[in-house]
């Protein structure tokens, strides 16, 4: 679905006429003054009735918010612009389809100390935040994050079970910062977290799991890269979903960032009639090469609890996938993942023998394990084989 409405400037004059360039510009100040509940989407936004049947329901599940930046690259009339089915809460969401988990890759479980997910032997998931710039509709940790489980989003009480897992395991050479979203930390917070991994001898790459310079550009400041840079080797993932994201509030942010010589690459997640065209992918690809970041996966909507209106059948993917081959350069083509219930792990999706066995899939894992059953929408079942990259 392309994504053709693009009026910030009038939403700006029409919703903040009184806010200057200083504080709109400032990142502190867009998270104060985020979208939260139905009054806050109502002055902004014609709300359809599954909407606003969500957003005035008080349920246990993932929060809202949206920054007044990106609320403004949301089309206020149309409930299926792309952008806004990503961030505005539907009812859809109280469906639950089979196959799906509160925690579908099973992180609790891999969970040695408070914070830390080691799932892979020679690297860590470490789980800084709770809290993001924006709640994605489709995350995979809406079990945790924006609930305040461990009170703030500041991390002074957090690094230390963490910082010590870490130290005393020697095969650990990589670890990835998440959450909630790291770059949510202050400058500060984030140099102290950077400066005790980077004193662990045996941690050779950090890298940074955001979504932050997407949806909340001004977090990019010369403060924050002045941190970043001094802590190499790090890396920057950033998730990007469809190109109407590509600003020039974006471009700005990631070439700072890459200037700073700090390699990008990007997560998109596949979702139905937002971003499962060809047409838009290539165009979200192209524009971050442009934009100096390499794309880099492609994931299948984790099974989630209530994420069943986002997902696009597997076979959809494969064949979206055989046409950005055919069409384009291997450098604007993803790796196309699924991350399976159990312990698995990523499993890239690159063909493999199609066999009808009903409505889930088989796949094996690197150790020839299978790793599943996984549930699709398509009548299909596949026995992939998993391929190291």
């Amino acid at each position: 679905m392309r994504c053709k409405f693009s009026s910030r400037v009038s939403f700006r004059e029409r919703h903040f006429p009184d806010v200057g360039d200083d504080e709109w510009n400032d990142w502190r100040w867009q998270r104060k003054n985020s979208l939260k509940n139905l009054e806050d989407f109502r002055r902004l936004i014609h709300l359809s009735e599954g909407e606003r049947s969500a957003l005035s329901s008080v349920i246990e599940g993932l929060p809202t918010l949206v920054t007044p930046y990106y609320a403004g690259l949301l089309d206020p009339h149309d409930p299926e612009h792309p952008l806004r089915r990503t961030v505005v809460p539907t009812v859809a969401e109280r469906v639950h389809s089979p196959g799906e988990r509160n925690d579908p890759l099973s992180e609790e479980d891999y969970s040695p100390a408070p914070h830390i997910v080691h799932r892979y032997a020679d690297r860590v998931l470490f789980l800084v935040s709770d809290h993001c710039a924006v709640y994605c509709r489709y995350c995979t940790r809406s079990r945790r994050v924006g609930r305040g489980q461990t009170g703030e989003p500041a991390i002074e009480d957090r690094p230390a079970s963490g910082i010590e897992y870490i130290r005393a395991n020697h095969e650990i050479r990589e670890v990835l910062l998440s959450g909630g979203d790291p770059l949510i930390l202050d400058d500060g917070v984030l140099d102290k977290l950077l400066t005790d991994l980077r004193e662990i001898e045996h941690v050779e790459i950090i890298r940074i799991g955001t979504k932050a310079p997407v949806v909340l550009p001004q977090r990019v400041t010369p403060s924050l890269v002045r941190v970043l840079k001094k802590h190499q080797p790090l890396w920057m993932s950033l998730h990007c979903t469809h190109p109407a994201e590509l600003t020039g509030e974006v471009r700005r942010a990631f070439e700072m960032l890459a200037d700073a010589g700090i390699p990008l690459q990007s997560q998109t997640v596949l979702l139905r009639g937002i971003n499962d065209e060809v047409s838009t992918l290539k165009e979200l690809f192209h524009g971050l090469l442009r934009l100096r970041v390499r794309p880099y996966y492609l994931f299948q909507c984790d099974p989630v609890e209530g994420s069943g209106h986002f997902r696009v059948p597997v076979k959809r993917g494969l064949e979206i996938m055989a046409n950005l081959r055919r069409s384009t350069s291997g450098m604007a083509v993803p790796v196309y993942a699924i991350d399976p219930p159990g312990d698995g792990g990523k499993i890239p999706i690159m063909g493999g023998c199609l066999t009808a066995r009903g409505e889930s899939l088989v796949l094996v894992n690197e150790r020839g394990e299978e790793s599943g059953p996984y549930h699709d929408d398509a009548t299909l079942s596949f026995s992939l084989k998993r391929r190291k990259t």
